[in-house]
């Protein structure tokens, strides 16, 4: 179970209000971007140059054929690049390049440990896809999120200029302020601007992020994945699952919404607030009985692998995996949570 706050919420609130007026010194820390203005580029480091100067590594994946698309594809919280070092492959073969940087505060990018700013990632994001168009002209490119990448990938893709053609959402992360117990963002708001450099402590919270014993394994011995966040970042995330949840409606390009039910990072209830806001002519959603949240990662990843692969390259393909849920299965497994 998840740890939860105990104290009555008017001392909770009584608290908040003593407290946070005597540390208005001391606020989360957003990192700025670069100092430079440059043309964005790709380099056969590989890394990819942001308009900034700020240079983020990136894995590439390309198949050794005529590409029929391409997809950036960002990683979740405290991950990096190799979260797609099974998927990229995998994709390449179906004849789609991957492109997956580590973005600012993850894995090798600059500022690691630190939070860069929704507004920023989602820059980022779209440069990149700008980039992989130059690449592939005459070809669609798509957005990969996973989780916090998804959050990343809706706020992108919300902006009336995006140049990407669509996304993948793979759990994305939509558990915003507004689907919060008042004292859980309220105890996050505190911490963050009263001690915002407190690295969190993930014992006594049980979730299982995948049934993937060999994956839970290798994250624990990666030194590149964080495993103790800094608070100042948790409250950047939940700022951006905020700004994620609120463009959907804005959001007029094709998307394939992956999400388990069996996820116990990402809470059903969200989600289903997510899938009602988003544009339903525009939206495929499968639905995994048995998935959890790494989806593409999990024991049957495969399956989940085989609906991206089908999607990208045709958005009226039927998803192999059969898991696609129509208007009603949405309806039933929302009503259910």
């Amino acid at each position: 179970m998840r740890p939860t706050f105990r104290l009555p919420i008017p001392i909770i609130a009584g608290v908040l209000m003593v407290v946070l007026p005597a540390v208005g010194g001391c606020a989360p820390t957003v990192m700025r971007g670069g100092s430079e203005a440059v043309e964005p580029v790709l380099v056969a480091a590989p890394v990819a140059v942001m308009d900034d100067g700020v240079r983020l590594p990136l894995r590439v994946f390309r198949p050794a054929g005529e590409p029929v698309a391409g997809v950036v594809a960002l990683h979740g919280f405290g991950d990096y690049s190799n979260a797609f070092a099974d998927l990229g492959p995998a994709l390449a073969e179906a004849g789609i390049v991957v492109w997956a940087p580590d973005q600012r505060g993850f894995g090798r990018g600059p500022g690691r440990r630190y939070w860069h700013g929704a507004e920023r990632m989602a820059r980022d994001a779209e440069t990149l896809v700008r980039l992989a168009k130059a690449e592939l002209p005459g070809r669609p490119v798509y957005l990969l999120g996973e989780s916090m990448g998804g959050a990343v990938a809706l706020v992108a893709l919300a902006a009336p200029d995006s140049a990407a053609d669509g996304a993948v959402l793979s759990a994305p992360a939509v558990w915003g302020r507004d689907w919060m117990p008042p004292p859980q963002d309220w105890g996050l708001e505190i911490l963050a601007h009263t001690m915002p450099w407190l690295p969190l402590e993930p014992r006594g919270i049980r979730v299982k992020p995948t049934d993937n014993v060999a994956v839970l394994k290798a994250l624990a011995k990666d030194p590149l994945f964080i495993k103790r966040p800094r608070v100042d970042a948790v409250h950047g995330l939940v700022g951006l699952m905020d700004a994620a949840q609120h463009a959907a409606p804005d959001i007029r390009r094709p998307l394939l919404v992956l999400y388990g039910a069996r996820d116990d990072l990402i809470p059903r209830r969200p989600t289903c607030g997510l899938l009602a806001a988003l544009p339903a002519d525009q939206t495929r959603v499968a639905l995994y009985a048995n998935g959890f949240h790494m989806l593409f990662r999990d024991l049957n990843g495969a399956a989940v692998t085989g609906d991206i692969a089908a999607w990208t390259a045709d958005q009226t393909a039927a998803l192999p995996s059969g898991e696609e849920a129509v208007d009603g299965d949405r309806s039933a497994f929302c009503a259910a949570g």
